[in-house]
């Protein structure tokens, strides 16, 4: 009986085995399944990477034509001349002059779906170019009351052109698109002139992202961080808010020659600067989230020999964390204030501009990444650090649900520590890279699409 019972024991358990084996083998053959439709190339994605073949040489064109006549926010007249034109041809659906220089196209597809949303932005810098290419730009203006050159330093000229590609791509398949496409050109994204409004914020009061909605927004921005064929993502905060900071000390004006017989605003000020940088360094956590608090400017003082009645500092306060930005707003206010009755004087803090958090909408982030491994391969994604640098698409990804890349532009060979940044005179970028960001955002578009429908 012992005997018999063994063997049903061991008759039970090896039934298991295969019960369990083959139950493991159907979920490994259902996430391999599964994980081959997301990736496989389906017709729409084999097209799309035909058309941007088809149209790389146009991106290139326009992003050299773009460069060569950079515009400073609020003045993009010729670029948004030639991108509503590009529009219309495609016969698009298009409105100009939105936020001053904005111009938004709508693609309607052949078939119901959702609304998708891509945005580029169209301005320059301030910036005198020194790259010497043949297109390089020489363009001077008048930029809050000074002469400057302009340079598009930041790459918007790339991302004007690419997502001019992504419309000629996505028009050339129209009937097959299961939703509708709106294309965001938008002015100012590194500022308006002084005492005017624009920008992305402008966009969405005068309308962007209404008649219709989008149901998601989709955005990407060139770095020098990674070479071609490398694009970076990361879901929750990615880019920081930003907030200006501006300090005016009040003291009582004398003879340098005497300097008890008054109250001293620049030895104030300069406390108060050593003060704040205790703010990151000793009062927060730090491993919750980066935070960056920087006085850029100090002025004060006519000559040697004069202590002034008043010191201005301006400033720009970085964060990645809500709660921890009114931490610092606080301790701001509180260091100063301080500061500045301990030595006699008074003081003004101005805390303004409310750009958020640039946020990846993570259901989002992971719905796209194995469209995105599809465009550069398993090894072409990595997954971004954070930056404090800010983007003002944050104002779209606070409305709807956004996803916000990076696409790497760093000319093959170049060192990591030998590559140029972002802002600088000196910033090439590897053109064929720009296909990557048109195949990117066109396989978001209709992926997206096609998982909604």
């Amino acid at each position: 009986m012992k005997k018999n019972q063994k063997v049903y024991g061991t008759g039970l358990l090896a039934e298991r085995k295969i019960k369990f084996v083959l139950m493991y083998t159907i979920f490994i053959a259902f996430l391999f399944a599964s994980w081959s439709i997301s990736t496989a190339q389906s017709p729409l994605t084999k097209k799309i990477d035909t058309l941007a073949g088809e149209v790389e040489k146009k991106v290139i064109a326009w992003r050299r034509d773009i460069h060569e006549h950079p515009e400073l926010g609020n003045r993009e007249f010729r670029t948004s001349k030639l991108v509503a034109e590009h529009l219309e041809n495609l016969g698009l659906d298009i409105k100009t002059g939105v936020a001053h220089t904005g111009v938004v196209g709508l693609l309607k597809g052949g078939k119901p779906g959702p609304v998708v949303a891509l945005r580029a932005d169209m301005d320059a810098l301030p910036v005198t170019e020194q790259t010497g290419l043949p297109f390089a730009s020489k363009v001077r203006t008048t930029y809050n009351g000074s002469e400057v050159g302009v340079m598009h330093a930041c790459g918007h000229d790339c991302h004007t052109a690419m997502l001019m590609g992504v419309a000629e791509v996505l028009a050339g398949m129209k009937e097959e698109l299961p939703g509708s496409v709106k294309f965001i050109f938008q002015p100012a994204e590194e500022g308006s002139p002084a005492g005017e409004s624009g920008g992305a914020y402008l966009m969405i009061e005068e309308g962007v992202l209404e008649n219709p909605k989008p149901d998601v927004i989709f955005g990407q921005h060139i770095t020098t961080d990674y070479e071609r064929g490398y694009i970076g993502y990361r879901p929750k905060g990615v880019m920081a808010s930003v907030n200006t900071l501006k300090i005016t000390v009040h003291g009582v004006q004398t003879h340098g020659a005497y300097p008890w017989k008054g109250v001293d605003p620049i030895v104030t000020a300069s406390q108060i600067v050593l003060g704040l940088q205790t703010i990151t360094s000793r009062q927060l956590d730090l491993t919750t989230a980066p935070a960056v608090v920087t006085i850029g400017m100090i002025q004060g003082g006519v000559r040697s020999n004069i202590i002034p009645d008043e010191v201005t500092m301006v400033g720009t306060i970085r964060t990645l964390d809500k709660g921890m930005r009114d931490t610092i707003h606080e301790r701001i206010r509180r260091i100063t204030e301080n500061i500045s009755e301990s030595a006699g004087a008074t003081a003004d803090v101005t805390i303004s501009g409310n750009l958020p958090v640039t946020y990846n909408d993570p259901e989002l982030t992971a719905k796209m990444l194995p469209t995105l491994e599809r465009v550069v391969g398993k090894d072409g994604l990595v997954l971004s650090q954070v930056h404090t640098g800010g983007e003002d698409f944050a104002y779209y990804a606070d409305a709807i649900p956004g996803l916000f890349v990076f696409l790497g532009v760093r000319p093959e060979g170049t060192p990591p520590e030998e590559s140029i940044p972002l802002h600088s005179p000196l910033l090439v970028v590897d053109e064929d890279a720009l296909v990557y960001g048109v195949r990117a955002l066109a396989n978001m578009t209709v992926d997206y699409m096609s998982m909604e429908k």
